[in-house]
């Protein structure tokens, strides 16, 4: 809060913005808006504007695209939701519209990109930015003369009005698994608040192959266009016509998502599918080391579908042992604590659990839960609480021919531990562990 700003008084999960207006007012605010019917009380020498709305969150989203000059109205945006899959498609849509000669934005987990450039920019690090931070930032691409954005749209961003107030031109439906079910109070919340986007968005691309998808769009009164690993809008694709060199069948359908966006969009999909050829991973995301004898891939797989995708995809690669190194987040959905522990031992010949983001909780606790799907007379399983330690011991243990799997974190810098963030990337730490592994030898 700075002088000549609006406070909006919303109330929040853990506190009330009435209890701040006093605050507020002290630090400069002109206008308080609430969404309530009450009296609100606060000592000013200055005149205060009091406004009362419906909705706090939606009067955000408002008055931030209006502020901003409805950048959205400048630009073709495309919205992509799915419990997996999200970061991976928007980057291809942008690496394609790139190929094309088209000016194009990304938006999303991984920061803000400009023509497959990062721009370093002080922004909240979420999926979806806040509407706030989202429209100043599409009038910054406007400007810079984007022509295209292609932004992740979060089950989160999607039911705090995050997108309430911006044009979408697509949205885009890849796939719905376990995830943020807490965080929305019930799998059916969760749900509902992806369904938002099929009234947002004004031409609908959906996973053909993923049946709670198909059951969102039932019944919408907006164009509906299917894609799965063989069709395009519709249309079967020849396995013969494109080749990807990445692992997994599901970065061919992450493919197949980009290039029905860009059929939508006007382009023959005959003339882009050759292109899929020269698509390449965002960081995080299978991210590839090579060590000689052994390989280790840094990948995001914090959901039990993902876990299980990457690890079925690394299967039909290694020629050695699997090796799985991950944990799960702390105050995040408890229940598929025990799912991804069952299919790391599933897939793995060795598991190191060991702590992901344990934020408030004890890391400890998180670790209990997920052996919990595991047999008890599993030998396979190591537990070091340390993640540094564990990527050292899942990577010393590695021999030739084995592939090390540290899931979870990905493209993160930090970790999180109570209320503090350690600078922390699972990638350096491997690679050193790499470089250690062969001064002793």
């Amino acid at each position: 809060m700075k002088e000549g700003y609006i406070f909006v008084a919303r109330k929040g999960a853990r506190d009330d913005g009435i209890l701040h207006v006093q605050e507020a007012i002290e630090r400069g605010a002109i206008a308080i808006v609430i969404d309530r019917n009450m009296d609100v009380n606060f000592d000013s020498t200055n005149e205060i504007t009091l406004i009362i709305v419906p909705d706090g969150r939606r009067f955000i989203s408002h008055a931030s695209a209006k502020l901003a000059g409805n950048p959205s109205e400048s630009v073709t945006i495309i919205a992509v939701t799915g419990t997996n899959g999200k970061t991976t498609v928007t980057h291809f849509i942008g690496q394609l519209l790139g190929m094309l000669g088209k000016q194009a934005a990304v938006i999303g987990t991984t920061g803000l990109f400009m023509n497959g450039e990062k721009i370093y920019l002080d922004l909240p690090d979420m999926t979806t930015l806040p509407a706030e931070y989202l429209h100043p930032l599409l009038k910054k691409c406007v400007d810079d003369g984007m022509e295209y954005v292609v932004m992740e749209a979060s089950s989160l961003g999607l039911s705090t009005s995050r997108l309430d107030h911006c044009k979408i031109d697509i949205g885009v439906f890849l796939n719905i698994g376990v995830d943020h079910y807490e965080e929305h109070g019930s799998k059916e919340a969760y749900v509902a608040a992806k369904k938002r986007l099929t009234t947002m968005a004004r031409n609908l691309i959906v996973n053909a192959d993923d049946r709670q998808c198909v059951e969102l769009v039932n019944g919408t009164d907006r164009p509906v266009h299917f894609f799965n690993e063989w069709m395009v809008a519709g249309e079967p694709v020849p396995y013969s016509l494109y080749r990807i060199p990445l692992p997994g069948r599901h970065n061919r359908l992450n493919a197949l998502a980009a290039v029905t966006v860009l059929h939508l969009l006007g382009y023959d999909q005959f003339d882009i599918l050759p292109l899929c050829s020269l698509l390449t991973l965002p960081e995080g995301r299978l991210q590839r080391i090579d060590g000689g004898d052994v390989t280790v891939f840094i990948d995001y797989a914090h959901t039990p579908d993902a876990l299980q995708t990457v690890l079925a995809s690394l299967t039909e690669e290694s020629t050695g042992e699997l090796i799985t190194v991950f944990g799960c987040g702390g105050n995040r959905d408890r229940g598929k604590r025990p799912q991804m522990g069952k299919i790391a031992s599933t897939y793995s010949t060795k598991v190191f659990i060991t702590s992901d983001n344990p934020r408030d909780e004890e890391p400890a606790s998180i670790i209990e839960e997920i052996l919990a799907g595991i047999c008890s007379e599993d030998d396979k399983v190591i537990v070091e609480l340390d993640r540094r330690r564990a990527i050292e011991h899942a990577v010393r243990y590695a021999k030739e021919g084995d592939i090390v799997l540290i899931a979870g974190k990905g493209h993160e810098k930090t970790q999180q531990i109570g209320h503090e963030l350690f600078t922390f990337s699972d990638y350096d730490v491997a690679e050193i562990a790499l470089r250690n592994k062969h001064k002793i030898k």
